[in-house]
């Protein structure tokens, strides 16, 4: 977490030599996939294998574990980010109700699907994203990745199409999910200015906010009763997970914000679409949830081929020698 922390400091200017390289828009782009690959399967096995009934109190756990990490580590000088003041609030908002909104609706609808139809429905985040990209931060894309982003939406479409066991309140939770991760993406994306708040300002900051009103809302909902009252306390096993769930919760976290800083809201958005068929994959082997259709199996393959096709387009972007060309321009240009 050491890298680039100069350039998160408040004041700092950035110069060229921090701009992000292909590497690491690249491993930042798979530590995110790693990150949120794992920690579907931990909170799967907690909410379902273990019956666990409180998603927002793991919420809790995981946005406690956020703001101890950071905390510590900007106390032995690893990381730095700005000390409180009254105007971080405003700076930050609406991020808090965002981020809190995405993590109650993302553990909610985990619960209540069955993990290759949580996966499929969660592509639904990448136009979403796209489109708030567009309005919010005046980004442009190519037909090619238009096209591939439609690719992906369409075999989210066959799919759901097929889905064999059709929950409404967990489809509802799944779409606020992914109305939430997209806004939530690009307004991160947005707020990330190394002369403000820097990434882990903006995580730390987020985390400190809502964990009060969250826990509220567990208490006044009788979530927080029910997991007090939970008869797997004692299993060292769950115990493990649940520490588990809650120290991926922050690498989740931070892996989301720091491949949107390295890439875009949109990128972020796609990798997660392809972990998420790669977890569908082997929630048709494990999970034991999964009822097998052809439709269904056939739009899986429809969103992962649009996710590789989009990963192409973009690193082939990415490769493309810009500065040869400027450089060539400029000689023309003096010899007119």
């Amino acid at each position: 977490m050491t890298a680039g922390n100069k350039a998160d400091g408040a004041g700092a200017d950035p110069s060229p030599a921090q701009l992000p390289s292909r590497v690491a828009k690249l491993l930042s782009a798979l530590f995110y996939g790693i990150c949120s690959f794992l920690i579907v399967l931990v909170n799967k096995a907690l909410l379902t294998t273990y019956g666990f009934p409180s998603p927002i109190v793991l919420g809790i756990g995981q946005m406690a574990a956020t703001i101890m990490i950071l905390y510590l580590s900007k106390l032995n000088k690893i990381i730095h980010f700005p000390d409180f003041d009254k105007k971080i609030p405003a700076k930050l908002f609406p991020l808090p109700l965002l981020y809190v909104g995405n993590h109650i609706s993302g553990l909610s609808s985990t619960s209540k699907l069955s993990l290759p139809m949580f996966t499929v429905l969660r592509k639904f985040t990448i136009p979403l994203t796209l489109l708030l990209e567009t309005i919010i931060l005046g980004k442009q894309y190519s037909l090619s990745i238009i096209v591939s982003v439609f690719a992906i939406i369409l075999g989210a479409f066959i799919a759901a199409g097929s889905d064999l066991a059709f929950n409404l309140e967990g489809y509802i939770f799944v779409f606020l999910n992914d109305i939430f991760t997209a806004a939530n993406g690009v307004y991160t994306k947005q707020k990330m200015d190394p002369k403000e708040l820097g990434k882990y300002g903006v995580l730390f900051y987020n985390a400190c906010f809502m964990i009060i009103p969250t826990l509220i809302i567990s208490v006044s909902t009788g979530d927080l009763q029910q997991a007090t009252e939970f008869n797997q306390w004692r299993n060292v096993l769950f115990i493990i997970q649940f520490l588990l769930s809650c120290f991926l919760g922050f690498l989740l976290m931070y892996s989301t914000v720091l491949c949107s800083y390295y890439n875009s809201a949109l990128t972020t958005a796609v990798v997660g679409a392809i972990k998420n068929v790669s977890v569908a994959y082997i929630g048709m082997l494990v999970g034991g949830d999964y009822i097998f259709s052809v439709l269904n199996f056939v739009g899986l393959n429809i969103c992962m081929a649009g996710g590789l096709r989009y990963s192409f387009l973009t690193l082939s972007s990415q490769s493309k020698p810009k500065q040869p060309v400027d450089e060539e321009s400029i000689r023309l240009d003096l010899k007119s």
